[in-house]
């Protein structure tokens, strides 16, 4: 939050979604104690009123409603819908970014979905991506949900089906199915990837893998990252503790300003072939003893 009010060219009306009321008033404190400029608006939500807005508001679409109350996480596809005026511009962001530079967010479409890109796929539990296939759901790849800009203009009725064809109220409540709603509405829905470069997403990498079971620090693998190139870092997975340790230790670059507005990559397609191809060297990996290797 720090970095997004201190670097974003564009004002912006920030609603924060949190969970209970002991979470908004932790929040509402962190925020005033932050030197927010008055060109930027926000407010604190509890679950609480968003329970209160999606009583009415999906009183059709009771497969969404439902998953609002499974993993925490799936609030980010649910709950903006309930707070955006119909066709507004959402821009919806995870609590793990660090905005390095000066910036103004990329222009959101009219139709279509902008997401972040990460390789390689990150789309589980297995069993709910098979069950997309098996109903003829195309899937995404490389989605990361970083960053997600559209319109407040999905089709609920779709994605109502979606989520009942995915499982339901039996969906097991496992964080990365947001991944895969975020997946099946991209290729629904059209838009691209925003430019990695500048919308850059860290990826556990094997050989970061292996430096840290070596004994890197955090920071140190950090470093080789281009913060001066990056408009959004999302440091998901461990690298989230490692950007406060990195910016208090003066190791990352001082900020610059990145005025560039890149268009967007247009989505790829991640076939059942090429996910099962996948699943085969994970599987094989597994047996070898790699992932107690670098755990």
């Amino acid at each position: 939050m720090e970095s997004l009010v201190a670097h974003s060219a564009d004002d912006i009306d920030l609603t924060l979604i949190t969970d209970g009321d002991g979470d908004k008033t932790a929040l509402v404190g962190a925020m005033q104690r932050l030197d927010v400029p008055a060109r930027h608006t926000w407010r604190v939500c509890a679950q609480q009123e968003a329970d209160d807005l999606a009583s009415s508001a999906l009183t059709r679409h009771p497969n969404i409603a439902a998953f609002r109350f499974g993993h925490p996480c799936w609030r980010k596809i649910t709950d903006p819908l309930l707070f955006a005026a119909p066709g507004a511009e959402m821009v919806i962001l995870d609590p793990d970014l660090y905005f390095p530079n000066r910036f103004r967010f990329e222009p959101t479409p009219a139709t279509g979905l902008l997401l972040m890109h990460q390789p390689p796929s990150c789309l589980l539990p297995h069993e709910v991506v098979i069950r997309a296939y098996d109903q003829g759901i195309k899937l995404a790849h490389h989605v990361d949900i970083g960053v997600a800009q559209a319109r407040n203009s999905f089709d609920l009725d779709w994605l109502d089906w979606l989520i009942e064809k995915l499982g339901g109220k039996t969906l097991p409540r496992a964080m990365h199915i947001e991944a895969i709603v975020w997946a099946a509405l991209a290729m629904r829905e059209g838009g691209g990837y925003l430019d990695p470069e500048h919308w850059h997403c860290w990826r556990n990498s094997q050989w970061k893998r292996l430096a840290l079971r070596l004994g890197a620090s955090g920071r140190s693998v950090l470093r080789v990252e281009h913060f001066d190139r990056m408009k959004c870092f999302h440091g998901g997975g461990v690298a989230k503790w490692w950007v406060p340790e990195a910016l208090k230790a003066g190791d990352l670059p001082p900020a610059t300003e990145i005025r560039e507005v890149r268009s967007p990559m247009p989505f790829e397609e991640l076939t059942r072939q090429a996910y099962e191809s996948t699943q085969r060297l994970k599987a094989l990996a597994r047996r070898m003893g790699y992932y107690r290797l670098v755990k």
